[in-house]
């Protein structure tokens, strides 16, 4: 059977404070795509069948082993006026350590059918209407969240509730695969 996982980063210290902004927008404009979704920041999405799960576990893990953890910050709003995503975007600092990590996990799962992020952020509401992503805009103005990335997470998407819930975390070992140098034999 097929089943849809994606791979984030995701940090309990973000979801109390995520989740009363997505619940005063929600009182502002009603339900809305992500209201309930827990904060994260996505990696890729994939379906695949049960019997690669063991497979994509073992990637994960390995790759996580050569991660170094690092402090995350986000610190303003912006949105994706087409596709109506309103979200908390990282510092420039922040990108340039989340992005190398996305890539490498991109390129370790790429035979599968990925559903890639490139940019990393954490969605407050997706699928807005441009006069809720006005609203949005106006009642968040100030940010200021940070969180230490030590881990990616493995989430599994449930049908019945329409969420994704987290079934497994591999953690950054700090042990960076050393850069391969062409030597000289003399």
């Amino acid at each position: 059977m097929e089943k849809t996982y994606s791979v984030v980063f995701y940090s309990k210290t973000l979801v109390e404070p995520v989740k009363k902004m997505k619940d005063f927008l929600r009182s502002k404009i009603n339900w809305y795509n992500s209201c309930n979704s827990e904060a994260h920041i996505t990696i890729c999405e994939f379906t695949i069948e049960e019997s690669q799960f063991s497979s994509i576990k073992q990637k994960l893990s390995k790759i996580s082993d050569g991660f170094v953890p690092f402090q995350v910050s986000l610190n303003h709003f912006d949105s994706f006026p087409n596709s109506g995503a309103f979200f908390i975007g990282v510092t420039e600092d922040s990108e340039k350590n989340l992005v190398p990590i996305m890539k490498k996990i991109h390129e370790t799962l790429k035979f599968l059918k990925l559903k890639k992020s490139d940019n990393p952020h954490l969605s407050i509401g997706r699928r807005l209407t441009p006069e809720n992503l006005k609203i949005a805009s106006e009642l968040f103005t100030t940010i200021d969240l940070n969180f230490l990335c030590n881990e990616i997470v493995l989430r599994e998407f449930d049908p019945i509730v329409k969420q994704f819930f987290v079934i497994d975390s591999f953690p950054f070992g700090n042990n960076p695969e050393p850069e391969f140098v062409q030597g000289s034999l003399f």
